[in-house]
């Protein structure tokens, strides 16, 4: 990496706030089967593969890789990619969206065999008597997240996908079911939470809406023109990473870990991997949060021991301690409240480890560059997260290139305008 020529490089221009995070049409190829509401833009990875001069001979790291938008993004840039996922949904979401070597016509015509043969079951069957949720289930999906015909036909499908004898196909056949779980024919809808509409509709053409998903799928691997660069991802817990990954591979690094705040990544989720079996029990979501990074009190347990990763850094205590000071004179006491200042101290604290480990993963000259935002979901308090991620990075080794404005928004809880950057980060081996 030639850092002087870098370094001249690297500011971006800020986009206007409205359309900074939107996906560009031109980027739904791929990006659009299946992407969080709040995932980063094609456009932001792609804008920094060019300033990292990335190329056929690098590897591009997203240790946090969610629905795979740098993964994708890398693949089109011809760059061989390793992601990393520890949410079972978006590892599904990931593998699938990089994975264009299926038959796209094999992929159509099992998918309307499946869609003629769910619409002769339901002919001849009572399916919202056969395919239901257990008690279990239910309590684990939002109340009226979706009504009970459609979830019938959701299930159906699923069942039929998972009994297919083409194995090659079955992720995006269920990743096309989980598109339209979410934005189709449930009664979800998006805001900074996950929550449900007001007005309901009964019933919708569920295999018909699902193969016209699939087709789109279909549509858009015809388009690769065999593409075959390398991509890889992992179903692990990123604050392990050197576990996985070979060390001293990656040339560069692109992410967005979850912000330290009170949003609930598994909640945006739930539905479609309670739906495809993914999460079947509250065991089961423990199981799965135990493996996430600590961002909010909900996925918060006894045995975590990450903030002994920032011991000794006066700052997150500080910040730590004024969270506390403000619950007390403000004359909160709920168990979560409570959790506030824990959350912060591990938020961080999983933060150094993850940076910690990924160090031996990097070539000399790595450069990488993590999407971060300023936070105040807990009493107001502002959280100035890539100015402490910097202290943290600079801490373990790392050289600090830049924290780059992507844009600014408007925090529900202060009313105020947030930062949200990128962190640039070289790591001189």
């Amino acid at each position: 990496m030639q850092l002087t020529l870098f370094k001249e490089e690297i500011g971006l221009k800020t986009r206007e706030n409205s359309i900074a995070n939107k996906i560009m049409e031109e980027d739904r190829v791929f990006h659009d089967w299946y992407r969080f509401v709040l995932s980063f833009p094609p456009h932001l990875v792609r804008e920094y593969i060019k300033k990292f001069r990335l190329g056929k001979i690098d590897t591009l790291l997203d240790p946090f890789c969610g629905t795979g938008t740098t993964l994708v993004e890398a693949k089109l840039n011809s760059v061989p990619s390793l992601g990393c996922e520890a949410n079972a949904m978006a590892f599904l979401a990931s593998k699938t969206k990089i994975n264009w070597e299926i038959d796209p016509e094999k992929l159509i015509n099992t998918a309307k065999k499946i869609e003629t043969d769910a619409t002769s079951i339901e002919k001849v069957q009572h399916i919202n008597e056969t395919y239901r949720l257990n008690e279990e289930q239910k309590k684990l999906i939002l109340k009226d997240s979706i009504d009970e015909l459609p979830l019938s036909k959701a299930l159906l499908l699923c069942d039929l996908i998972k009994k297919s004898k083409h194995e090659e196909l079955k992720g995006h056949l269920l990743l096309a079911l989980a598109k339209i779980l979410v934005y189709s024919i449930s009664n979800l809808h998006f805001g900074p939470e996950v929550g449900v509409r007001k007005s309901k509709k009964k019933d919708y053409p569920v295999y018909l809406i699902w193969l016209n998903q699939v087709i789109s799928i279909a549509s858009d691997i015809k388009k690769t023109n065999c593409n075959r660069t390398v991509s890889r991802v992992f179903n692990i817990d990123s604050r392990d990473i050197s576990d996985y990954i070979e060390k001293s591979s990656v040339s560069a690094v692109f992410t967005s870990p979850p912000y330290p705040n009170e949003k609930d990544y598994t909640r945006t989720t739930r539905l479609e991997s309670v739906i495809l079996g993914l999460i079947r029990s509250k065991e089961e979501l423990k199981n799965l949060k135990f493996n996430l990074l600590r961002s909010n009190t909900r996925n918060v347990y006894k045995v975590d021991n990450d903030e002994e990763y920032i011991k000794n850094n006066s700052r997150i205590i500080e910040l730590a301690d004024t969270i506390e000071k403000k619950r007390i004179a403000l004359g909160k006491t709920s168990g979560f409240e409570k959790l506030y200042p824990r959350v912060v101290k591990l938020y961080f604290g999983g933060m150094a480890r993850h940076l910690a480990q990924l160090r031996m993963c990097l070539k000399p000259g790595a450069i990488l560059g993590y999407v971060i935002g300023d936070q105040a979901s807990y009493f107001q308090v502002l959280i100035q997260t890539g100015s402490i991620l910097e202290d943290i990075a600079r801490e373990l080794g790392y050289k600090i290139i830049s924290l780059d404005l992507f844009r600014t928004r408007l925090a529900t809880a202060t009313k105020k305008q947030m930062r949200e950057e990128v962190l640039v980060l070289e790591w001189p081996g």
